[in-house]
Parts: structure tokens; sequence; C-alpha cells
């Protein structure tokens, strides 16, 4: 593989929303248009954050404080401790930025067993495949083509304590293989591994108002703790996507015929944001972004070169509601914000959930509210079977 090549395939997976316009462009020598992602905290294995989940795919990715499902497992396992079925195990798939290539996908399969009135056990595993990219030497003539994936496999324990409180922990395994394994500029490229952890928390609690009771959830959610990596022998190596999710969700009689539910997420990188430069490459403003993984997630809170109201820019919100009808057919919608300064991921959600028995089935459509946005008529699919 050439150099160029391997660029072009590190370029699709860094910014896996703006996927292969910029590498078309490059293959046949046509201007570059600027980068829907342009300002985003660049980080290594983006698969990571995004949601498989098609029930939260469709209130705007909200879901660290909705009640408990396998598609949890990925927003919030804690949730899992609360399960009121014996187990559970869901499968999703997503045909992933369609309007620009023809054959990625995310899949997504997951499901939890509880052990008792306590402890619970969940498993999932994601694989993203980025399809078929033609490689191409420096003279642009074909050199073959490559598929591209990610994997990460999972294992959580939940466990909750009284009524009202569920912490969990999860472990994860991430395979990355985005190189064919040549030499590049005397440097060998290869795939990736990482090991990471999770640590959640969710907590409910009953309210009043109305002369009815209601219920308000809490969540958090501190993902992909982990080493960094790099997909070349000695090349530089990039922080993973830890981030933080918190938020809350209040359900309006819930268990009825009628029952409304909000929901509100706020996310945030935990890794470094990238230093302004000079002419000369010496820091004028922010922060070296060559540290370790521990004074990354602390320090970017504080290491933004706008200051405060650059750190603000970085937290991403996602809103969205559902009405339930009979407790079998939910209506979803919700809305995702990310400023145009750090990603500018701006959609609107729609989709639907029908429960019958003991199977569910969900699906999500995507607006996005971003001219030319690669993310524009994203579908979500999830199938679901509960064990009582």
């Amino acid at each position: 593989m050439t150099f160029c090549s391997f660029r072009t395939i590190l370029f699709i997976c860094a910014l896996v929303l703006a996927c292969r316009t910029k590498t078309e462009a490059q293959s046949s020598g046509e201007p570059l248009a600027s980068s829907p992602t342009s300002g985003a905290i660049p980080t290594a294995l983006p698969f990571l954050r995004i949601s498989p989940d098609a029930k939260s795919g469709s209130m705007g990715d909200a879901g660290v404080a909705t009640p408990a499902d396998p598609g949890a497992l990925y927003s919030n396992p804690s949730k899992i401790a609360f399960a009121t079925e014996r187990a559970a195990i869901a499968l999703s798939y997503s045909p992933w930025l369609r309007n620009l290539t023809p054959d990625m996908y995310i899949s997504y399969l997951s499901g939890y067993y509880r052990l008792d009135n306590k402890s619970t056990l969940g498993m999932s595993a994601k694989y993203f495949s980025m399809g078929n990219i033609q490689l191409k030497d420096e003279l642009f003539s074909p050199l073959g083509t490559y598929s591209p994936i990610d994997l990460a496999l999972d294992a959580t324990y939940a466990r909750r304590f009284g009524e009202s409180l569920a912490l969990a922990t999860t472990f994860r395994f991430i395979y990355s293989d985005i190189s064919d394994a040549e030499s590049i500029d005397a440097q060998t490229s290869t795939s990736a591994t990482a090991l990471t952890v999770d640590i959640s928390a969710h907590q409910k609690m009953n309210v009043f108002f109305g002369n009815q009771t209601h219920e308000l959830a809490f969540g958090i959610n501190i993902s992909n703790i982990g080493n960094k990596l790099s997909y070349l022998n000695s090349g530089e190596k990039m922080f993973l996507p830890t981030n933080l999710k918190l938020g809350s969700a209040l359900t309006l009689n819930p268990g009825s015929a009628a029952q409304m539910m909000i929901a509100l997420d706020f996310n945030k990188l935990l890794v470094p944001t990238s230093p302004r430069l000079d002419s000369e490459g010496q820091i004028t403003a922010g922060r070296d972004a060559s540290r370790s993984v521990a004074s990354g997630i602390f320090g970017s809170f504080s290491d933004a070169p706008g200051g405060f109201a650059e750190e603000l820019q970085e937290v991403s919100l996602g809103l969205g509601m559902e009405y339930l009808i009979d407790q079998k057919l939910g209506i979803r919608a919700g809305y995702h914000y990310e400023n145009p300064n750090k990603g500018s991921r701006r959609y609107l959600t729609m989709g639907a959930g029908y429960r019958y028995s003991q199977v569910q089935m969900d699906f999500a459509y995507l607006l996005t509210t971003v001219r030319n946005s690669p993310l524009a008529n994203s579908l979500r699919v999830s199938l679901m079977y509960a064990f009582r």
C-alpha cells in the first residue's frame, strides 16, 4: 500500500461522518469541499460514538437515562440492572452514509441475563464495515480493493443497590483493521487493538405533580477509557473517543395506556483539544495534546484554546420524546445538536416501535439540518426478543 492510500483510509476512519467525499476527490484530483466535521476533536475509532440502537436513534440519540432494554448496553449499561425480563437479546442494523457509499454498515448484537434480583450480566458486539475501498498509488493507478473493519466486544456486570440506584462496569475489546499490512515510508502498517472500560450509573425516583405519580431518572456513562493506539509500528498514537454522557428522563404516567417520556442527554469528549499554533508551529493558545490518557481526560475540561466558551462548544446534546400507546406502540421524535465549530452534527430524528408479546421492533430515520450532510436519510432498525 502506498502512503497516499493509507492516509485516505485513515481519513475515513478519523472523520467517519464526512466519509468518502474527500477520498473520491483525492483519487480524481478534484478540489475538496470543506468537511462538515472540520473543527471536530480528532480521535481514533470514531465508530464507537455512533449509536446503533434504533430506539435511542429515533430520540436524537438520547438514552442515558431511559428505561432498560438491550440497547441500553450502548447508552448506559447500568440500566440493565432494572430489567424486568429474565433475559433479552436484540439485533440492530444500519446502512451507514448511503448517500455517499453503497456498502458501509453497522451491525450490533446485544443481550443481557438477570442472575438474580440485583445482578445482571450483559454482552454485546458492534461491527462496522467501511465497505470496499479502492486503493491507488501516487500516479492514481488502481492497486485493488480493501475492506476496512472495526469490531468491539463488550462484557458488562450491573448491580442494583436498593430500588433506585444501579452501577455497572463494562470491559471492551476493540479490533480495528484499516490497513493492508504493507510498508509505509519504512514503517509497517498493521491492525490495532485496545482494551477499554466504561463506568456507568442510573438513578430513578418517583415524583408527584398533577395528582399523579411520575418517574424521574438520571444517568451517567463514562465510556472508552483505555490505551491510545496507532496503526503504524512507530507512529504517533491517537486517543480513543473517551466520552462523558449524562442526562435525565421524565416518564409521565408510567405503565398507563398513554405514557409519555422526555429525555435529554449531554455529551463531551474527554480527550485533548488541539492547541492553536503560529506559523512556526509554536503553541499560542491551549495545551500540547501529546500527553497521557489520564492527563487528557482530566485536562479536557480546561484545555480549549478559546477558553471556557470553547469548552461549552464541545458539549453536544440530544433531546427526544416518546409517546407510548397501550404499552405497545411507541411514536418517537428528537433532535441532536453539535456546535458547527466542533463537528456540526445537527439532525432531526423520528421513528416508531411496536411490541407484540415478547417481540419488539424499532425503526429510526434521520433528517439532517446541515446542507449536503453525509448523515442525511440514515436508517436504523432494531429487533428484540425478551425471555420471561
